[in-house]
């Protein structure tokens, strides 16, 4: 039991750090420059910071040619601020450092300086440097993609159609027709040729469907660190014929991980055979969630079931310490903000939805209700970390849901993002 409570413990922890780093690129991803102007620096960890550091150096010399007065200001700030920064490092982080800085447009004709570093949760391969008027994110954007994925196939006699399992993640990919006749042979012919005729059209549909899925499945760009398997799902006997016939490439025939059940074989098909994949695809992200999603329905049918949902009611439930789990959607961009009167004694506690790339401090607080002063912020708190904290002083389990899935869509879209499985019904 406490090997199980230390492995949530570490999953728990991975969703979180997640949604940190999602989070931060896409605060990364608003930010623009005027011109080529803003600068990303990926650091791998065996490079030494005396080399980066001289590189940055000559760059600096290399911007007197830059025409524009304006710019080549910028770009050597944003180079100064690098290498003031880089001095408190002597060797960069086990993972290697993203470096982002450069002179961002803030409205008005305004621009403002800013430095970001990045510790990444994969290691960074590759040196780069770049000015342009974005930031340079996609080796950063790939790191969330799932590290493990699992090829997807239903098929019977009629179609089929295969696609991937990234993580939460259902892609489908492509599908076919086939032109296999009927059971009911046409006039003229003998039982016994056309039943021929029949299994040859069979086989050659096999064929074509491991062969194109075949092509899908090992073009997945690190197939051999990252293809744990496939799942074939589709009828008796046809699933059975297909696995037995050897119709995939070897390496991938090699992969089946199962058969199961499917009445359905084509896009739809993907998310039933999934469904019917669990006990096989125990401990994979998606069937987790789907799990806890699927405890807190079950309670939410119940005449009086232990489930509540909305900010307000999820709130006083944890205050009461009756949430048994605490349901977040990682599409949640919320703010918790204390706002103060700077003149008497009034406090204002509010939720508010923030923009990527925005700041609470730029939101208009209007004015006291008591004394017609100004308000004025004085905390904030993103609400995963405020709702987690609630959730830790009263031993509850917190679960970060991804939205790539029916599921988990439903959570955001139908119940606000924020949900909770009670230990006990309360009516709150």
């Amino acid at each position: 039991m406490a090997e199980e409570h230390s492995q949530h413990e570490i999953e728990k922890d991975e969703a979180r750090k997640r949604y940190e780093f999602k989070k931060s690129l896409e605060r990364l991803e608003e930010k623009e420059g005027s011109g080529t102007e803003l600068i990303s620096l990926y650091i791998p960890p065996d490079k030494q910071i005396y080399d980066v550091t001289a590189q940055l150096r000559d760059e600096y010399g290399q911007c007197a040619n830059i025409k524009s007065k304006q710019t080549r200001s910028n770009v050597q700030s944003a180079l100064s601020s690098i290498l003031a920064r880089l001095k408190y490092f002597k060797n960069p982080p086990p993972n290697g450092m993203a470096v982002f800085c450069g002179a961002i447009n803030i409205g008005g004709d305004k621009t403002d300086l800013e430095s970001i570093i990045v510790e990444p949760p994969e290691v960074i391969q590759t040196y780069s440097y770049r000015c342009s008027s974005t930031f340079e994110l996609e080796p950063l954007k790939a790191m969330l993609d799932d590290k493990y994925v699992y090829g997807l196939l239903v098929l019977d006699r009629r179609e089929a159609y295969w696609g991937f399992l990234r993580g939460t993640h259902i892609e489908p990919i492509n599908g076919t027709h086939s032109t296999v006749p009927g059971k009911q042979r046409k006039g003229g012919q003998s039982s016994v040729r056309f039943e021929r005729l029949r299994l040859i059209a069979i086989h050659d549909f096999y064929s074509k469907i491991g062969e194109r899925a075949s092509a899908a499945f090992l073009a997945e760009p690190n197939f051999f660190e990252k293809f744990k398997g496939v799942l074939i799902g589709g009828p008796m006997p046809t699933k059975e014929e297909f696995a037995a016939g050897n119709f995939l490439h070897h390496e991938v025939q090699k992969r089946i991980i199962g058969l199961f059940d499917s009445s359905y074989t084509n896009e739809f098909g993907l998310r039933e055979l999934v469904d019917n994949a669990q006990e096989a695809l125990r401990g994979v992200g998606i069937m987790d969630e789907k799990a806890e999603m699927s405890r807190f329905f079950k309670e939410l049918i119940k005449e009086n079931g232990a489930a509540a949902y909305g900010e307000d009611s999820v709130r006083l439930n944890l205050e009461a310490g009756a949430v048994d789990t605490l349901l977040l959607s990682e599409k949640l961009r919320k703010l918790r903000l204390t706002i103060n009167c700077r003149n008497c004694d009034y406090e204002e506690v509010k939720t508010v939805k923030i923009e990527a790339g925005k700041k609470a401090k730029d939101l208009p607080f209007g004015y006291c209700p008591k004394c017609q002063s100004p308000l004025i912020l004085t905390k904030e708190a993103d609400i995963i970390d405020e709702l987690t904290e609630l959730a830790d002083a009263s031993n509850t389990r917190v679960e970060i849901i991804s939205e790539d899935f029916e599921e988990g869509a439903m959570l955001y879209s139908a119940f606000g993002g924020i949900a909770a499985v009670l230990r006990y019904p309360t009516g709150m």
